[in-house]
């Protein structure tokens, strides 16, 4: 249930009135928008009579809300939520970024990628120190090393890092590393108890789609993040698991417009994963940003051949390089068909 106050309304009386809510045993989750204030009732709303609500002199209106994400949802938060991602680069609310590097942190050759990259105008660097494999004898990442030398790429280049968390337990040394965007990967989607952790945090969390997830089982599970009071949740499609065989996954760019109807998160898309081809990722990339997307985050490997893992879906410096010239034509073309219908 939302309340939607009255323009006029008072601090003194919005201090009441969230008191008066968490009296009755439920959570007030307030927004703040440029015509409107938000109340957010979260919790077991049969305590409270619509009505009474709405013969309140400071209500506009009352409105129930039948999804079962709340603090994900647009109705309780109409803005766009901005994610301050470190070192200026922010994601949402018309913030683009760009996220790349090498599927697996290998060792110093990953500071020559990344200013390749940087070259190109990526904003982020992205690498695994832990890697979460099918085989249990693939490479499972250098560990505390590959976050090291993500450290030292980000000092160098003055870039945050976005690198993935699989286990609660390393939470600590992600953290004392000063790790700038905790990524959760697909497998990790419904890790409950892994998401409620990160939720008690102030990071940045990138929480990747679970490849057989629903949009609303996405959502929730940002919703176990942001229910511990972590707001900070960018959302990536990374594509999920069709009967197709022709693609690694199908990138389900419908999630786009979706997820942004629905939630006021930023979205950005993952087309390496979600093609697994080096040959589809620019093409899948221009749509994700046609289709509005706040991001992208892309594999790039100096010799792909010899990748540690997912060399079949990483681009070149050189390709990736031509990859952000149209994204960039792509991105003044909508930027600028936004700016002529405001």
């Amino acid at each position: 249930m939302i309340a939607v106050l009255k323009p006029s309304v008072t601090d003194e009386q919005l201090d009441h009135f969230v008191s008066w809510v968490e009296a009755k045993g439920l959570k007030a989750h307030l927004s703040r928008g440029d015509e409107e204030i938000i109340v957010g009732l979260v919790g077991d709303t049969t305590k409270v009579d619509p009505f009474l609500l709405e013969s309140m002199d400071i209500v506009e209106r009352v409105q129930r809300v039948s999804e079962p994400f709340k603090k994900a949802n647009r109705k309780f938060h109409p803005e766009d939520t901005v994610v301050d991602c470190g070192f200026g680069v922010k994601i949402g609310g018309g913030n683009f970024a760009v996220i790349a590097g090498p599927c697996a942190v290998e060792g110093r050759n990953l500071i020559d990628i990344c200013r390749a990259t940087k070259a190109a105008g990526a904003k982020m660097i992205r690498g695994g120190a832990y890697k979460p494999r099918t085989s249990p004898y693939a490479n499972q990442g250098m560990g505390p090393a590959g976050l090291d030398l993500l450290c030292e790429a980000r000092e160098e280049l003055q870039m945050p890092v976005c690198t993935e968390i699989m286990d609660v337990r390393d939470l600590p040394l992600f953290l004392e590393k000063g790790i700038d965007v905790l990524q959760v990967g697909a497998r990790n989607a419904q890790n409950f108890p892994l998401l409620k952790e990160l939720g008690k945090t102030d990071k940045p969390i990138l929480l990747k789609r679970g490849m057989s997830e629903t949009v609303d089982e996405w959502l929730m599970a940002a919703e176990y993040i942001m229910s511990e009071g972590n707001g900070n949740v960018i959302l990536c499609e990374r594509g999920i698991r069709t009967f197709e065989t022709r693609t690694r996954n199908t990138l389900d760019l419908n999630a786009v417009p979706v997820v942004h109807y629905l939630s006021h998160l930023p979205v950005v898309a993952d087309p390496s994963h979600g093609t697994g081809y080096t040959r589809y990722v620019t093409p899948m990339a221009c749509a994700a940003t046609a289709a509005g997307a706040d991001g992208l985050e892309i594999e790039v490997h100096d010799n792909p051949q010899a990748a540690w893992s997912d060399g079949a879906q990483a681009l070149t410096p050189a390709q990736f390089d031509r990859a952000m010239e149209q994204i960039a034509i792509i991105r003044s073309a909508i930027t600028t068909g936004d700016a002529q219908e405001a």
